[in-house]
């Protein structure tokens, strides 16, 4: 019996926090931007499904291209943009004034 009581007290105490929380500006705002940042999430993961829809689609599309360019031979590589060009260092003579 004790325990039910002791329980009842605490249902009857975080009741009243909460009452109290719900009509409190400040934590409504915070409860409001809570809600707002779980939407931002929820459309972030749906847009990160559609990505990963998307790569698998090219992979597909990649291996038939491959299979229609004769036998899946490799193509020429495409050249490496993320790097520093390489090219030969030239020197310029001073006109010597």
């Amino acid at each position: 019996m004790t325990r039910k009581n002791v329980l009842s007290q605490v249902a009857s105490l975080s009741e009243d926090a909460l009452g109290k929380l719900a009509q409190n500006p400040t934590a409504a705002r915070i409860l409001q931007s809570a809600m707002e940042l779980k939407d931002r999430v929820d459309d972030l993961a749906r847009r990160v499904r559609g990505l990963e829809a998307l790569e698998q689609r090219i992979e597909e599309l990649e291996k038939r291209v491959d299979a229609l360019q004769g036998g899946g031979a490799p193509a020429e590589p495409l050249p490496d943009t993320a790097g520093p060009a390489t090219t030969p260092a030239t020197t310029t003579k001073s006109s010597g004034a």
